[in-house]
């Protein structure tokens, strides 16, 4: 691994951290690039899961002001969110490597196109005024299984739930956000270190990367608009998919 490889993932690593904890997709910088240095496409799910822990935790940590009088909501998602990592993180090691090479351009794309379309599911979701929390359970038992096999926008997905089902501002919603998807990732991750395969120098760049991205997102997330971020990640997501399938395909 030469100095120019590991400044790659390093930075890689604090893109993702930071971009994480602003929008919820810093997966999709993370993973091509480990891919694209020659790490197989499951070795890197999981460096990459494993590397953004330290991120992850520290994205939540940014945002705990926001979290006052969420103690009910963190306990019921979280044990939801929990449960989910490890069903997703088991499929992952369990399945076909080849089905994992198959699906991961449609990952992608999906998770770039909720990208574009988290601001218009916030701004047109009408938030019942009353919780239904089996629903919103379900759907984010759903985003946990989802998160432990592959977390690339995890949190986008989380945004639009959260905006679907809570009537509570979009900044507390982030917040929540960031907590479940820390959640996943630490769950996956633990699973993924007991079973073993780590590639522990990308993981420990990433990481390196992701620990310092964070607090960076979580400060710039609560004073600059997202949208070129948004529009970055949706445009690079999409590239990643076409160069995924063609890598599926050779």
């Amino acid at each position: 691994m030469s100095v120019i490889e590991w400044g790659a993932v390093v930075a890689a690593g604090f893109a993702a951290g930071a971009v994480n904890t602003i929008v919820g997709s810093g997966s999709l910088i993370t993973y091509p690039v480990m891919v694209f240095l020659g790490v197989p496409p499951v070795a890197a799910n999981i460096a990459n899961t494993v590397g953004l822990v330290p991120g992850s935790i520290a994205g939540a940590w940014g945002y705990r002001d926001k979290l006052q009088g969420t103690r009910t909501l963190l306990l019921r998602l979280g044990a939801a969110s929990l449960t989910g990592a490890v069903c997703g993180a088991v499929l992952l090691t369990q399945l076909p490597k080849g089905a994992f090479v198959f699906v991961v351009p449609v990952l992608i794309l999906g998770a770039a196109v909720l990208v574009g379309l988290q601001p218009l599911i916030v701004k047109r979701t009408r938030p019942a005024e009353r919780t239904k929390w089996r629903q919103l359970v379900f759907w984010v038992f759903l985003s946990g299984i989802y998160g432990g096999y592959f977390s690339a926008a995890q949190g986008v997905i989380l945004l639009g739930l959260l905006g679907l089902f809570l009537a509570s501002g979009l900044q507390e919603q982030n917040a929540v956000k960031n907590v479940l998807q820390a959640l996943v990732n630490i769950v996956a991750a633990i699973f993924f270190v007991i079973v073993g395969g780590v590639a522990w120098k990308y993981a420990a760049m990433v990481a390196i990367g992701s620990v310092i991205g964070a607090p960076v997102g979580a400060m710039v997330a609560k004073r600059i608009p997202t949208r070129g971020f948004r529009i970055a990640i949706v445009i690079f997501g999409v590239l990643m998919a076409g160069v995924m399938a063609v890598m599926a395909r050779s």
